[in-house]
């Protein structure tokens, strides 16, 4: 007698949840793949996100002397990101459940935006603290609105990959500011940079408002897509603002979510895994420029192979979890496995402090950088997989996230500190990230025991 296959979280009956990697075949032609726009919709939100969060990064260097900047100041700035950032978390993904993907995303592009803008008109340390922290609170909805929004869109065999669309706009963006930030900087200065910036984000709160639908709204699923991702275990919500729990289902509370340990363990591994992605968006500039002997010209140039190179390798992660998941592995075993083996391979960054050619440095880098956009496509999976009912899915995201962006905080600082301590070497920081690398790995394998939804306890 044939087993039958481990799935994925779903709310649907045993019968529904077996279709989750089986189902119906996909449905053909551009009006039966709305999903696909809403998730490229995602993308290019997060892409303008990452621009705007890395513009600091690249603008830095050249901040200095205008504000009076010293070097014991310069991790403290890039830090101060993080903390509103990863605080705005908790509350962001529970808003999110509450209101829906569309508004909370709208309301804190808008406001990264103007932020952005403002901190062009920066005159000191202070005010350009303040930015940061204002920054950070924008920016918070984004990562549990785009987790959100492919849990309600898309079926679980097709969920990774969605994500890693989506989350590759961390990497585009990382990519893209390196040489449009540099070119602003080298025409008009660094304030222009933040100006034009902060203004393509408007844009794009604009067309998110315009283009944007919820799964039941009008031009949203078609009936045949509809049928395709409902069978294919779809997290979907008709009315995301004015959902409550299922009469048979008990309610769960917030905080109970933190009693399980696969919520522990997405929280420890995700730290890990954004301890290094945070160095590549705050210090690597830096990294180029001052241990590696990088001009402007150049760090506008190499500076982008990194995050060009992770895109490919956040897409072959998504395909390759969901290519699992078709052949008949079991969630648990596709999700792990991408994630333990990209951690793995991330650890290479350690090595880079090793090899005295600066391309062979940049290599080992961009192998880091991909590994870890490997592992992503399944990390921005697991809050669908594993929340208890689709009220939970962006709360599971903004709670995995949160801990994901104190690394954002402690590795900022930390890097700031060490370089301070060795006379600007980057060996302690670099092989710091490389043994966070291991953690993650052992974390993901070790920690989380089955990819499955949690069990629902009664407040």
């Amino acid at each position: 007698m044939k087993t039958p296959r481990a799935v994925p979280a779903t709310d649907q009956p045993p019968a529904a949840q077996d279709e989750a990697t089986t189902g119906p075949p996909r449905p053909r032609g551009l009006r039966h793949n709305t999903r696909w726009l809403m998730v490229f919709l995602c993308f290019l939100g997060m892409t303008v996100n990452y621009v705007d969060r890395a513009t600091i990064s690249i603008s830095l260097p050249y901040m200095t002397d205008d504000l009076h900047i010293g070097p014991e100041w310069q991790g403290v700035i890039l830090s101060m990101f993080f903390v509103t950032y990863a605080l705005g978390q908790l509350p962001a993904g529970a808003l999110i459940d509450r209101y829906g993907e569309k508004r909370m995303f709208a309301i804190g592009g808008l406001i990264w935006s103007l932020v952005t803008v403002s901190t062009g008109f920066v005159r000191g340390i202070g005010s350009l603290l303040f930015a940061r922290l204002a920054l950070g609170a924008g920016e918070a909805p984004a990562y549990p609105s785009c987790a959100k929004s492919v849990s309600r869109w898309f079926p679980v065999r097709e969920r990774a990959l969605a994500n890693s669309v989506w989350d590759n706009g961390a990497r585009a963006g990382t990519a893209v500011a390196a040489p449009v930030v540099t070119a602003l900087i080298a025409w008009q200065g660094w304030r222009m940079a933040f100006w034009v910036t902060g203004a393509v984000a408007l844009l794009w709160v604009a067309l998110w408002l315009k283009t944007y639908r919820e799964p039941s709204a009008r031009g949203g699923l078609s009936a045949e897509e509809r049928a395709y991702v409902t069978a294919g275990g779809a997290r979907l919500e008709e009315n995301p603002a004015q959902e409550t729990a299922a009469p048979q289902e008990p309610a769960v509370r917030w905080r109970d979510l933190f009693r399980h340990r696969t919520v522990w363990g997405m929280m420890i591994g995700f730290f890990c895994l954004n301890y290094v992605i945070y160095f590549f968006i705050t210090w690597f500039p830096s990294y180029l420029v001052d241990a590696r002997g990088f001009d402007l010209l150049k760090l506008g140039f190499y500076g982008a192979l990194p995050g060009i190179v992770a895109i490919g390798g956040s897409l072959l992660g998504g395909w390759t979890s969901d290519t699992l998941l078709r052949r008949g592995w079991s969630v648990t075993r596709a999700r792990k496995t991408c994630l333990v083996c990209g951690m793995l391979f991330s650890s290479v960054i350690a090595f880079a402090v090793l090899v005295p050619g600066a391309m062979w440095a940049l290599a080992l880098l961009s192998v880091s950088y991909a590994s870890l956009a490997f592992s992503a496509a399944s990390v921005a999976s697991l809050p669908a997989d594993v929340a208890p009912t689709p009220r939970h899915v962006a709360s599971l995201g903004g709670i995995q996230n949160f801990a994901s962006n104190l690394a954002g905080v402690l590795g900022s600082t930390t890097t700031g500190l060490l370089l301070g301590f060795f006379n600007h070497s980057f060996v302690a920081p670099l092989m710091l990230s490389g043994a966070l690398c291991i953690v993650g790995a052992l974390t993901y394998g070790l920690v989380i025991k089955r990819v499955e939804p949690l069990r629902l306890t009664a407040a």
